[in-house]
C-alpha cells in the first residue's frame, strides 16, 4: 500500500524541509488538499523545481471549471475532486494527465461513483476533512468492502485517521493508497511512522467483526445436505477459493478450499466416481472470534504452522458470522 504524505500537515516546518524529509524517508506520494485555493498551484509550481515525487492533489471546490486551465498547465499525477460540493457532473477536459479520483466523506453513498467509471480510484474520506488528528469511522470497513466489490477494478484510497492498526485493515482489504498526515509528522520521526505504517500494528480499537467480509457474503452450505457437487459449485460461484460446511444452527462444522479440493482428488485420483463430502472437508480449520483483536489476529497468523490465506470468524458459540480475507494484502502492496 502506498502512503501519501499529506505535507501541510507539518506546519511547524517550511515546505522544503517537510518535503525533504519525505523524500529522505522515501515516500510515496505529496498529498496536497486544496480547498477552493487557485493558490496551491504556486506550490506546486515550486515543488516541481526540486522534487519529482508523484503529486496526490485533492480539490474541494463547487466550481472545478476554474481549475482546469492551471491543471493543464501544471499536470499532476492523481487528480481528486470532492464529490459533495459539486453542483454537477464533473466535465475534466482529457488534456488534463494523471488518474482521476472522486472522493466522498462517510455518510455520502458509494453510488455516487457510478458516474464516474472512467475514472481511476475513489478516495473515502473517513474522518472529517480538514480536522487533523481525527479518529477512523469504523463504517467505513462497510463503505470499502461495498466499493471493492462493486467497481473490482478501481483503486480504492483512504484518508483520515490512519494509524498502524488501520493501515494493517486496509491493507487486507486491498487498499492501494492510505493518505497520512497528522500521524506521520507526531512520531519522534517520519521514518518511525512510515515503518509502522506499513510494516507493523501497533495498538488495537477495533475487533474482528469490524471489518470482516460479513456472514451474507460468505460462501457456505449445508453440512447434513450438501453434494459434492454442491460444495464444489459453492467453491467455485463463491469466487474466495473457501466455502464453510455449516449445520442448521449455524455453527462452524468445517470448511472446504481449493486446497481440500485438490488433496481429496489426488488421493481419490483412481476412484473419483467414490469421492465423499466428507473427503474434502477440513473439519478442524483455525478460525477467529469475531470480537479477537487486530493484535489477536497477527498472533494467530503468526503462530500458524502454515500459511493463512482465509480465517473463519465464529462466535462463542461457533455460530459462522463471517470471514476475512487475506489474499488482498498482497494486491495492496502493489
Amino acid at each position: 500500500m502506498k502512503i501519501s504524505a499529506s505535507i501541510y500537515s507539518d506546519a511547524a516546518r517550511p515546505l522544503e524541509a517537510v518535503i525533504a524529509d519525505l523524500v529522505a524517508h522515501q515516500v510515496d506520494l505529496l498529498h496536497i488538499d486544496c480547498n477552493d485555493d487557485l493558490g496551491v498551484f504556486e506550490d506546486i509550481q515550486h515543488i516541481r523545481t526540486f522534487c519529482s515525487l508523484p503529486i496526490d492533489l485533492h480539490i474541494i471546490t463547487s466550481d472545478p471549471e476554474k481549475f482546469y486551465p492551471l491543471l493543464l498547465a501544471n499536470p499532476v499525477e492523481y487528480l481528486t475532486f470532492q464529490a459533495e460540493p459539486l453542483k454537477h457532473k464533473l466535465q475534466i477536459p482529457k488534456e488534463v494527465l494523471g488518474k482521476k479520483g472522486l472522493s466522498i466523506i462517510t455518510p455520502t453513498p458509494i453510488d455516487v461513483f457510478e458516474p464516474y467509471t472512467d475514472f481511476d480510484f475513489i478516495l473515502i474520506m473517513a474522518t472529517i476533512p480538514g480536522q487533523s488528528g481525527g479518529v477512523f469511522d469504523k463504517q467505513n470497513f462497510d463503505k470499502i468492502r461495498s466499493f471493492r466489490k462493486r467497481f473490482a477494478n478501481k483503486s480504492i484510497h483512504v484518508d483520515g485517521g490512519v494509524n498502524p492498526e488501520v493501515s494493517f485493515i486496509l491493507r487486507q482489504m486491498g487498499v492501494s493508497t492510505a493518505v497520512s498526515g497528522s500521524y506521520l509528522f507526531k512520531q519522534p520521526s517520519v521514518g518511525n511512522a512510515l515503518m509502522n505504517l506499513t510494516k507493523r500494528s501497533i495498538g488495537s480499537a477495533y475487533k474482528v467483526r469490524d471489518f470482516m467480509v460479513p456472514l451474507d457474503e460468505t460462501p457456505q452450505f449445508s453440512w447434513s445436505t450438501a453434494s459434492v457437487k454442491d460444495i464444489l459449485e459453492c467453491v467455485e460461484q463463491g469466487q474466495m477459493g473457501v466455502a464453510m460446511a455449516i449445520n442448521a444452527e449455524q455453527q462452524l462444522m468445517g470448511l472446504c478450499s481449493s486446497a481440500d479440493i485438490r488433496k481429496a482428488l489426488l488421493k481419490n485420483i483412481d476412484h473419483l466416481d467414490q469421492l465423499k463430502v466428507e473427503d474434502l472437508i477440513n473439519k478442524h480449520p483455525i478460525c477467529i472470534d469475531e470480537n479477537s483483536t487486530v493484535v489477536e489476529l497477527l498472533h494467530l497468523i503468526k503462530n500458524s504452522p502454515f500459511a493463512v490465506l482465509y480465517l473463519p470468524v465464529i462466535d462463542a458459540n461457533r455460530q459462522l458470522k463471517g470471514i476475512v480475507q487475506f489474499s488482498n494484502l498482497i494486491k495492496a502492496e502493489l
